[in-house]
């Protein structure tokens, strides 16, 4: 398949990654809370990616992967996901949550040789992207932490830049929750530690879940995008509620990497009626026509691409 006509001022990106996070999956196809089917919605998150063109070159799952860490639930996983990533030519990048456990996590994912005593971290290169799997979870606990020894290893594996920058992605991220104060107790701890090591490096972005809602912030420069989750999601705004989990709003992120920055687009899971649009075979003759026709044919209010009378081959 050729390259795309550019058709507007920027050129594709460098990369494309897929955000996703917070399945959830329970072993036999149990339901969350007698209701939510968690493998449903990553089923539906998969659909969703194999329509994107170009396709993702990496599917990053940012924690929570076995809501109960069967291991059942990290085999199911593997069956739904490894062989849509292999269709779309994607690697995949895994990422400990607070619902994962270690042992059965490294051995599930990763084979017997995994060490399940250790931080689950990797380093992962996205055709020049580094991607660094991050893992912040705290055995017995629902909230985040880095130890010393990986933040020292992490300072190490940035003190050389990768040629394309690198992603981190990580479950807890390390960002303010006006939107949720209950989830305060459980948030990434000492986050002034991750900044002190993220400051000057060549980290483009930090990827996170957790909240299963989409939030966007900042550390040390660095952008932060949170990603919401594939099961049910937290509501926002809730009427009377201190929190309060919704089987609705399920989404994924697209991660768009340019040279100069990176693009984040929420796709949300669940299908909703058109009301206007074209087929995609448009798309070959608006590529055909020159820049100056194109922006006559889009732009110009009264055009018959506006006024929805364009004819389709």
């Amino acid at each position: 398949m050729s390259d795309p006509v550019q058709l507007g001022q920027h050129p594709p990106a460098g990369h494309v990654l897929a955000h996703l996070s917070d399945p959830h999956l329970l072993a036999g196809g149990a339901l969350q809370y007698d209701v939510v089917d968690p493998e449903a919605g990553l089923v539906l998150a998969l659909e969703r990616l194999r329509r994107m063109s170009p396709a993702p070159q990496a599917l990053v799952f940012t924690g929570d992967l076995a809501y109960r860490a069967e291991p059942a639930a990290y085999a199911r996983l593997r069956e739904l996901v490894e062989p849509a990533a292999a269709e779309m030519g994607a690697q995949v990048v895994w990422v400990m949550g607070n619902h994962d456990e270690r042992g059965p996590y490294a051995r599930g994912l990763f084979g017997e040789d995994a060490d399940p005593g250790a931080p689950q971290d990797r380093v992962h290169d996205v055709d020049g992207l580094r991607v660094i799997s991050l893992d912040t979870s705290v055995p017995g606990y629902h909230h985040g932490e880095l130890t010393p020894a990986q933040l020292v290893w992490l300072a190490e594996e940035l003190a050389v830049p990768a040629p394309h920058g690198t992603v981190l992605a990580m479950h807890h991220p390390p960002i303010p929750l006006p939107m949720l104060r209950a989830a305060e107790t459980i948030e990434l701890a000492d986050q002034h530690l991750l900044a002190e090591v993220v400051a000057g490096s060549d980290v483009r972005v930090i990827l996170g879940g957790h909240y299963h809602y989409s939030s966007h912030s900042t550390v040390a420069g660095v952008p932060v995008s949170v990603a919401s989750a594939s099961c049910y999601t937290t509501d926002p705004a809730p009427l009377e509620r201190f929190v309060s989990g919704v089987d609705g709003h399920q989404g994924l992120n697209t991660v768009h990497v340019y040279a100069d920055r990176v693009v984040h687009t929420v796709v949300p899971l669940s299908p909703a009626p058109e009301v206007s649009g074209f087929p995609s075979d448009v798309v070959a003759q608006v590529e055909a026509l020159s820049p100056e026709e194109r922006r006559e044919l889009i732009s110009r209010k009264d055009s018959p691409f506006n006024a929805g009378t364009l004819p389709v081959d």
